[in-house]
């Protein structure tokens, strides 16, 4: 074999590590009820804050312990707990992904990240009436 063919099979082989560890890495967000279904696994929800139920917090008592209710796409709830300081924006967050396990009779969250809404989100509708109106006069 000449030199070049082997530097080729290497570079593949190392090509084909790097994205067998990327697949590793790689994770899909589960609903509730999937989370549910898997209790001690590691899994990924994105949910909404359900702000008609109270946030058990109190940064005096126990600065560690946060409890609240989320809901999914599917409308299925449940409690989560998180040991760690409150999200100072969760209460404005459009969604929340929740890092964690279900254990018991609640989800317990390893890691929370907001999700806010775009700031493009009420410019959605005036960008497609603009582009419509500019698609419109340009075929006349």
């Amino acid at each position: 074999m000449k030199k070049i063919h082997i530097a080729l099979l290497v570079l593949i082989a190392a090509s084909i590590a790097v994205l067998i560890s990327f697949l590793k890495t790689a994770t899909t967000y589960d609903s509730i009820n999937i989370a549910m279904s898997k209790p001690g696994k590691f899994v990924h929800v994105m949910a909404q804050l359900d702000k008609t139920q109270p946030i058990e917090y109190d940064a005096v008592k126990n600065p560690n312990y946060l409890r609240f209710t989320v809901f999914d796409s599917t409308g299925a709830r449940f409690q989560v707990v998180y040991h760690n300081a409150k999200p100072d924006n969760m209460e404005m967050s459009d969604k929340l992904v929740l890092k964690g396990r279900y254990e018991n009779d609640h989800f317990e969250c390893k890691d929370i990240q907001t999700k806010c809404p775009s700031k493009y989100k009420d410019n959605m509708a005036a960008a497609k009436k603009e582009a419509a109106s500019s698609t419109s006069g340009s075929t006349n």
